[in-house]
């Protein structure tokens, strides 16, 4: 509006387009919803009118389309609601996710206020900014024609008898109409912000896009997940198999052959294939151990515990499986972090308790070691930190010199599956 130009511009039609089109649409608003609330409440008594009132609830729905679809006349951002997709079929469920949200409440009240206060003010502006202006610049052709070239009603209030007092009329009418069009262009815009802020906020595609970030985090998460399982299972059904039977046929041969270079050569090969085979195991558990695919993290964690150089308590009380995603995410925090207190802290004695609460699942490892550890100095911590927040959850840690050090986890998830002790 600050530009020269935006008299000769679109802008001012495109703003009277915008205020008269918001005054019609406002009355058909305001006699739709007094009509269903009406009949509705009639009719409520034999239950008839129920539905009706369930529309009416709903009136701000298709109100805020349509206010969503006119800012396009003087917003050229896109305006977008925030009403959540139904992901199931059938009436009732898209009736209940819609009566359940926030967005449509916030929308029926758009509705009210549009109806009952916001549409009169878009017909004032256009009446004071354009039809006055425009009648006064009329005044001329009304002395012609209406008053028959004697005199003319300027605004149906001042009488006009003179010719040159008709053309100053219409002068001035002129420079208001210039004025109307810069006040009908910021009447305009406050009203498409106000519409902006209560049911088409700017960051509504923000907001869409750092959920589906979000959900991308987690199904990659899940594929790698997927992914470690599979090659896990590859490695112990496959690899690990053949060198198990590889093992075996040096033992045999190594007992079948007589003393000498061919024999050592046999014993050598076969405690090389059995280092191997060791390795290998130890490479499958650090992919994916076998008794977290099968038992879960409760079983898991005991047996990392049992594994630990320090020893540990474990007090693990889950109610279930959790999400594979979840399980494997907390299981090499707590590895990690009992790895830690093995290298670094100097502790007698390391403690894992935790459960599930609330919708979360919380973890928590400490030790009675010298403190000071820092997750950012090369810990091993920082990635699972990354993967725990992928999963939407939390990695803390607190540990002040001399102890003690407290690494605690949170995730927000549901048990997928109760064992048999909760069923």
């Amino acid at each position: 509006m600050a530009r020269p130009g935006f008299l000769a511009s679109a802008w001012p039609w495109r703003s009277v387009a915008y205020l008269l089109t918001g005054a019609v649409t406002g009355v058909v608003a305001l006699v739709g919803i007094v009509t269903a609330a009406a009949v509705g409440g009639v009719l409520a008594i034999v239950l008839v009118g129920l539905p009706l009132l369930v529309l009416t609830a709903l009136a701000g729905l298709p109100v805020a389309w349509v206010e969503r679809r006119r800012l396009w006349l003087v917003d050229l951002d896109p305006a977008h609601g925030r009403h959540q997709p139904v992901t199931s079929g059938g009436l009732w469920a898209w009736l209940t996710t819609r009566l359940r949200e926030q967005a449509t409440w916030r929308e029926l009240g758009y509705a009210l206020l549009f109806s009952a206060l916001l549409w009169p003010v878009d017909a004032l502006a256009v009446t004071v900014a354009l039809v006055f202006p425009v009648s006064m610049v009329a005044t001329p052709v009304l002395m012609a024609t209406i008053g028959g070239g004697e005199e003319a009603k300027v605004l149906k209030q001042w009488t006009v008898t003179t010719w040159p007092t008709a053309f100053g009329v219409a002068v001035l009418g002129l420079l208001l109409l210039a004025v109307g069009a810069y006040v009908l262009g910021v009447a305009a815009g406050a009203r498409a912000e106000l519409t902006r802020l209560l049911i088409a906020p700017r960051d509504a595609d923000l907001d869409a896009k750092v959920v589906e970030l979000t959900r991308s985090r987690v199904r990659l998460v899940d594929a790698f997940e997927a992914e470690r399982r599979r090659i896990e299972r590859d490695l112990h059904d496959g690899a690990q198999q053949r060198l198990v039977a590889l093992t075996m046929a040096l033992g045999l041969a190594r007992l079948d052959a007589p003393p000498g270079p061919l024999a050592d050569q046999l014993a050598e090969a076969h405690a090389q294939a059995g280092m191997a085979l060791e390795e290998l195991r130890e490479l499958i558990h650090g992919i994916h151990p076998k008794v977290l695919a099968d038992y879960g993290l409760e079983a898991a964690v005991a047996d990392a515990a049992d594994r630990s150089v320090v020893p540990v308590d474990v007090e693990l009380d889950l109610p279930g499986r959790l999400p594979a995603s979840v399980e494997g995410a907390a299981y090499f925090v707590v590895c990690e972090a009992l790895a830690n207190v093995a290298k670094h802290s100097g502790a007698n004695r390391a403690r894992v308790s935790g459960g599930h609460r609330d919708g979360r699942l919380a973890l928590q490892v400490s030790d009675d070691g010298r403190g000071g550890a820092d997750a950012g100095a090369g810990s091993g911590l920082t990635g699972l930190a990354d993967r725990v927040s992928a999963l939407n959850g939390r990695l803390s840690l607190s540990s002040p010199p001399g102890g003690p050090t407290l690494l605690r986890v949170e995730i927000p998830c549901t048990v997928s599956e109760l064992t048999d002790r909760c069923a």
